[in-house]
């Protein structure tokens, strides 16, 4: 394993990112602002990551001679993506410095590894069970009760690989809908808000926590982002507290954005853990107009072994809504509306439920 602790990029060194979607490409996008090149790995020649670098590798993950002259070609790797291929990950880790760390993959792409770890950490998550069969699945329902969600525990995101159990279902029917051997139960948390904390961690220990989202989902995808989330100042530095625990636990080098759940009970609000995400995300793209540093350049900071910039953000609020499917057509609306900018992702023909942009409103700060 490649020593992570003492990367030092230049000015014209290369990021070396694996995947080439819309995260890549925004990467890539803030690595060039700061003078640093970059190369992307992917397996989708329609990559829209691809438009915006000079040099790009396609090939698939499982291509050994394809990721080492990857590396070759770069100083430092990382992705912008959580379900990297452990093989993948080991090859280009015997040959550069891989950030955040392959080994946090381990942890962060299981969903019951990943509940286990917050738990160890002390912080909360709703109930949750290991499930293996149909009648280990009925074992669970008993414990925590319906409603619950059953969900994959590895490969799924934007409401994928996951099924809402509730009162007269059938299980059995469920669990082959699911087609899965292992996955995860977990009681279905009755929220007033979900909320999310994107969190950059630099090498030396530093956090710098963006402030905390509030996040609206439409059919389990990501549509509207709000920053700062409308909770108390105690509960807002809670759930930047609980990222900043995280980030450090994992002894993570960039980006990672952490999804909480505000509950509504007798004593006051309280937050619960819902994902760990290993890397930018989407409920952090209202930063790239709505903050003095973006998520991108924080994390390509953190991985070049420069100081982390400290979050300022620039509205009153700041709002950020996905473009989804067909919406894209319509963007040229959204080029006169006062404070907005317009984000298009390069990806072609719009496909439903597909992510193709998103707009960033800023509201400024009402006179005193």
């Amino acid at each position: 394993m490649t020593d992570t602790r003492h990367v030092k990029l230049k000015p014209g060194d290369t990021i070396g990112i694996l995947g080439g979607g819309q995260l890549g490409r925004m990467l890539a996008m803030a690595a060039a602002r700061l003078g640093l090149r970059c190369q992307v790995f992917s397996p989708d020649p329609d990559s829209p990551a691809f438009d915006v670098v000079l040099n790009a590798t396609c090939a698939e993950y499982a291509d050994v001679e394809a990721l080492e002259l990857f590396a070759h070609d770069v100083d430092v790797i990382t992705y912008e993506f959580e379900n990297v291929p452990a093989a993948a990950a080991l090859v280009l880790d015997a040959r550069r410095p891989v950030l955040p760390n392959r080994k946090i993959l381990e942890t962060t792409q299981d969903r019951l590894a990943e509940k286990d770890f917050v738990t160890k950490l002390g912080i909360g998550t709703a109930a949750y069970a290991d499930v293996t069969s149909v009648s280990s699945l009925r074992e669970a329902i008993a414990r925590i009760g319906l409603p619950a969600v059953l969900k994959t525990r590895r490969f799924g995101y934007d409401g994928k690989g996951q099924a809402i159990i509730r009162e007269g279902d059938d299980i059995a029917q469920v669990w082959t809908s699911l087609a899965t051997k292992s996955a995860i139960l977990e009681a279905f948390v009755p929220y007033e808000r979900e909320i999310s904390v994107i969190a950059a961690r630099a090498a030396t220990g530093e956090v710098e926590c963006f402030d905390v989202t509030e996040n609206e989902h439409r059919d389990h995808i990501l549509k509207i982002s709000r920053a700062p989330a409308p909770i108390p100042d105690a509960l807002a530095e809670e759930a930047r507290s609980i990222a900043s625990k995280i980030a450090s636990a994992l002894d993570y080098v960039g980006v990672l954005a952490v999804e909480m759940f505000v509950l509504a009970g007798g004593t006051g609000p309280k937050v619960l853990v819902n994902e760990i995400a290993p890397r930018v995300h989407n409920s952090g793209h209202w930063t790239l107009d709505g903050a003095s540093v973006s998520q991108f350049e924080q994390h390509i900071r953190a991985i070049a072994g420069w100081p982390l910039g400290k979050p300022v953000r620039h509205g009153e609020v700041v709002t950020m809504t996905n473009l989804i499917g067909d919406e894209i057509n319509d963007y040229e609306k959204w080029l006169s509306v006062p404070g907005a900018t317009v984000h298009i992702y390069g990806k072609g023909a719009p496909r439903p439920g597909r992510k193709m942009g998103h707009v960033t409103e800023v509201r400024p700060p009402r006179d005193k």
